[in-house]
């Protein structure tokens, strides 16, 4: 920078001698702007300050693909979608390969209760249990025809039935349980006329529970009647037995 000002005045210089001469005697002359008068380069200055900024300029070429980036972490679970629509059914299929025979199950055990039982002499006695000693079945022995009564074995779901021959008296007769009567049946005797009478019920019972037949009140409705020709019958047996 220094050299390039000595040079300059260097230039300069010559020509205003020659101006000079020309000049009437006597006129002093200024000298020109920028010129040291010792003709002696000055300090170089302080660099001046960066410019602004230009423009930016135009987008380069696209460089090549670069390799493909590792994977990156799965993503949260997505909300269910909507259901779909049902489509076409398909054919039918072929029959499968018959299966293997199962192992033999355990036999079912079958409870049984039951008893038919009939009458062979009229009750002349009313209000104890009438005692039907011709024995049609028992097989389980839950009648006993000592007494009259049925015995409960195995609860459940019980039908008793009874049919009575009427002769020579009114009849009035009823099914007891425990003592209770539940099922009251009256006939009343025609003269000389064989009569019948009937009665039938369902009751649930429970082991230890006694079934019988009875006459009520007094003797004179004691016409519950049997011969070799003509029978009052006993009969109750089990529907189901209790599952619990």
């Amino acid at each position: 920078m220094w050299l390039l000002r000595a040079v300059l005045l260097l230039l300069v210089l010559p020509s205003h001698g020659q101006d000079t001469a020309t000049e009437k005697p006597g006129v002093l002359l200024p000298l020109p702007k920028g010129v040291c008068t010792g003709w002696m380069a000055g300090i170089p200055g302080h660099p001046g300050h960066n410019g602004t900024p230009g423009r930016d300029g135009r987008d380069g070429t696209p460089g090549e693909k670069g390799e493909k980036g590792d994977a990156g972490l799965v993503g949260p679970k997505g909300d269910t979608g909507e259901t779909g629509v049902t489509g076409v059914e398909g054919p039918r299929g072929f029959p499968g390969v018959q299966g293997r025979k199962g192992e033999p199950g355990e036999n079912a055990y079958v409870y049984r209760s039951a008893f038919s039982v009939g009458l062979e002499a009229q009750v002349t006695v009313p209000n104890v249990p009438i005692r039907f000693t011709k024995i049609f079945y028992n097989q389980q022995n839950h009648y006993d025809g000592t007494t009259g009564k049925f015995h409960c074995n195995i609860p459940g779901l019980y039908y008793f039935s009874y049919h009575i021959t009427v002769y020579l008296k009114d009849v009035k007769v009823s099914l007891y349980k425990n003592d209770k009567a539940v099922l009251f049946t009256f006939d009343q005797y025609q003269d000389k006329n064989v009569d019948q009478a009937s009665g039938s019920v369902l009751l649930h019972l429970e082991i230890g529970d006694q079934i019988w037949l009875q006459v009520y009140e007094d003797g004179k409705y004691a016409g519950v009647y049997a011969d070799n020709v003509n029978d009052s019958t006993f009969t109750g047996f089990l529907l189901y037995h209790d599952t619990n």
